[in-house]
């Protein structure tokens, strides 16, 4: 079963490499990985999807909590109204004039953006959950992915998540 872990620590050099060193040193697959700096610089927010049971998560989030720049560890719900999830790609796909009209229709349906156009492709951007993330790849894999770049998850809790951590008064 997939978990969202939401991580918060400190930004400071050789962090993120010792969140990764945890994971393979334990044989545990990291599937996504985002990270980067909340809105105080001095702390980054790394969100990590993984596999397993519940027991193996919950061994996870101990030993990343016993990392020293560590400020606090959360799985995220799974449920839609307590969590919301999102994902950027970038997919290149190939344009030849009998499905340009049809890229067209599919970029309008997801509300994707076609943000270039060569004389042989299109390159959309689109941000949605998984689900209509792999919805939209469904439907252009048949006309012909030529390259597509994912983002990685990124999650917040509807609620506060790391309540006064790092405010200032």
């Amino acid at each position: 079963m997939k978990h969202t872990i939401s991580i918060l620590v400190k930004n400071e050099a050789g962090i993120l490499s010792s969140v990764c060193d945890l994971f393979s040193t334990r044989g545990y697959n990291i599937e996504s990985l985002s990270v980067a700096s909340t809105i105080d610089n001095v702390f980054s927010r790394i969100t990590i999807v993984t596999t397993g049971d519940d027991v193996v998560v919950e061994q996870i989030c101990k030993q990343l909590n016993r990392l020293i720049n560590t400020i606090k560890v959360v799985e995220l719900p799974k449920s839609a109204d307590k969590c919301i999830d999102r994902e950027l790609i970038l997919c290149k796909v190939t344009a030849k004039d009998d499905v340009r009209s049809e890229i067209l229709r599919i970029s309008e349906i997801f509300g994707a953006k076609i943000i270039d156009v060569s004389p042989d492709t299109y390159t959309l951007e689109y941000s949605g959950d998984n689900r209509q993330v792999m919805a939209l790849i469904a439907l252009l894999r048949p006309i012909g992915i030529k390259e597509i770049v994912r983002s990685g998850m990124v999650a917040i809790t509807r609620e506060n998540q790391f309540i006064n951590i790092g405010k200032k008064d």
